[in-house]
């Protein structure tokens, strides 16, 4: 079984497209969660996930936009959140604001979360992965961090496809992975894929957004 990874699309619908173009036919692709905020196209990538069915965890900006209280991040953060809210309309919202903080795919084998088992808010980067956050799980995909990176245990492996929308390991392409989870155990391959950056720098400054979130991108930072 061939499974597609991403997270972390953070509105970026030039950088989704190019990873959907690049994704090869896999048996199940599943998402680790933050698919608006930063970016200004959080209604398009919504719509790119929820449409294709893709498995979905809530990511910290996803609560952070269907939540009625202050958004307590920092400014290009907070920005990104206040522009979502006024762009999804009511059934993207509902979808939104209903997804799980953890869930499993592929009768239990594979477990999604955002940042840690423990807590969906928990930046956990690939050196600090450890076989304690595995439970009865082959494969435990998280996302949050933006970083790229995997980790094999005994018990199985832990996993980041780093971010597709605002990658922060220093590479500015945009990143997902593509597992085969018939292998023992699980194989990850991590791959990246090139996009319009400077179209994505032209849109957030056409929309009003913080200049940073664009320009952030042609550093992978």
């Amino acid at each position: 079984m061939q499974i597609g990874v991403v997270s972390d699309v953070h509105g970026n619908r030039v950088a989704l497209d190019a990873v959907l173009a690049a994704m090869p036919d896999v048996d199940l692709l599943v998402n680790a969660g933050d698919v608006v905020g930063y970016n200004p196209w959080p209604a398009e990538c919504l719509a790119a996930v929820r449409d294709r069915g893709v498995p979905t965890v809530m990511g910290n900006h996803d609560r952070a936009t269907v939540s009625d209280g202050p958004v307590r991040f920092n400014a290009m953060a907070n920005a990104g959140v206040e522009y979502a809210r006024e762009r999804l309309d009511d059934e993207a919202t509902a979808w939104l604001a209903e997804l799980p903080d953890r869930r499993t795919v592929a009768d239990g084998r594979v477990r999604i979360v955002h940042g840690h088992p423990d807590n969906p808010d928990r930046y956990t980067y690939p050196r600090e992965f450890s076989p304690r956050m595995l439970g009865d799980e082959d494969l435990l995909v998280t996302g949050h961090t933006h970083v790229q990176g995997s980790r094999t245990f005994d018990g199985g492996v832990v996993m980041n496809p780093g971010s597709v929308g605002q990658p922060r390991d220093g590479d500015p392409r945009a990143a997902f992975a593509v597992v085969d989870l018939d292998a023992d155990p699980p194989a990850v391959d991590e791959r990246r894929v090139e996009y319009d950056v400077e179209r994505v720098v032209e849109a957030v400054e056409a929309a009003g957004l913080p200049r940073r979130i664009g320009e952030r991108l042609r550093e992978g930072r």
